[in-house]
């Protein structure tokens, strides 16, 4: 197994020992020949920094050998998630919902103030990253995932509101919903770095989120075989972090 990191020595110790290190990145496939070599089955994760150049990593990574690929869309069919599915190899897209760690965004403001800060209070069938991992590994590895997009969701949606009212239990620390406008939430979006249009689509997303991501899904069961991890795991699994 090989792992591709911008800084392989500073992060050896995150990965087991049997994982092969190699430097490089996804947005300059142009670099990745050797890394790829010898490669029979890929993972790509769409980010906004592969939009532009991910086609051309898929045709490298065909090229190189590669027969299998699975990728973790961006939110839509975008121009890396059809260059995979019209690449001639098998592949299987994962388009999982808001990911649980998305609530690490709060952590400052928890951290200093005991509050959370959101234009919208509506349920999202929030995802564990771990699910989405383990559903990717299972399509890597086993047959009879090609060709499939998997919907990936959490086992119940939650609100905001109900999130928070988790994480002060497992925190033991009262914790305040505050709302914003959508006009706040947008700037304060863009004061990160992120684009207008980004933060825009983000937004709206939360604005008026899709039956999809607010409906349960047992995708994850049906591929691994074992339930989809709860938020109160993963806010045990992050409490550190708050």
């Amino acid at each position: 197994m090989r792992a591709l990191t911008r800084d392989p020595a500073a992060n050896a110790g995150r990965f087991p020992a049997e994982v092969e290190l190699v430097a490089g990145t996804h947005t300059a496939p142009e670099r990745l020949d050797a890394a790829l070599h010898g490669v029979s089955r890929l993972h790509v994760t769409v980010t906004a920094g592969l939009a532009e150049v991910g086609p051309e990593l898929v045709r490298r990574a065909v090229a190189a050998g590669v027969r299998r690929i699975t990728v973790l869309w961006g939110g839509w069919v975008g121009p890396v998630e059809q260059a995979v599915a019209d690449s001639g190899v098998e592949w299987t897209r994962l388009e999982a919902q808001e990911f649980m760690s998305n609530t690490l965004t709060w952590a400052e403001s928890i951290r200093a103030e005991g509050v959370v800060r959101e234009p919208y209070d509506f349920p999202s069938a929030l995802v564990h990253e771990a699910d989405i991992a383990a559903v990717a590994a299972v399509a890597l590895l086993d047959d009879g995932h090609a060709g499939q997009s998997y919907n990936l969701t959490g086992p119940e949606p939650l609100t905001p509101s109900e999130r928070i009212a988790i994480l002060s239990r497992t925190l033991r620390r009262d914790i305040a919903f505050e709302p914003i406008t959508h006009e706040q939430a947008i700037d304060r979006l863009t004061a990160t770095g992120v684009s207008q249009a980004d933060a825009e689509y983000v937004v709206g997303w939360y604005a008026a989120p899709s039956d999809s991501s607010t409906t349960v899904d047992d995708t994850v069961a049906r591929v691994t075989g074992r339930p989809a991890r709860t938020f109160v795991q993963w806010a045990d699994e992050h409490a550190d972090r708050f």
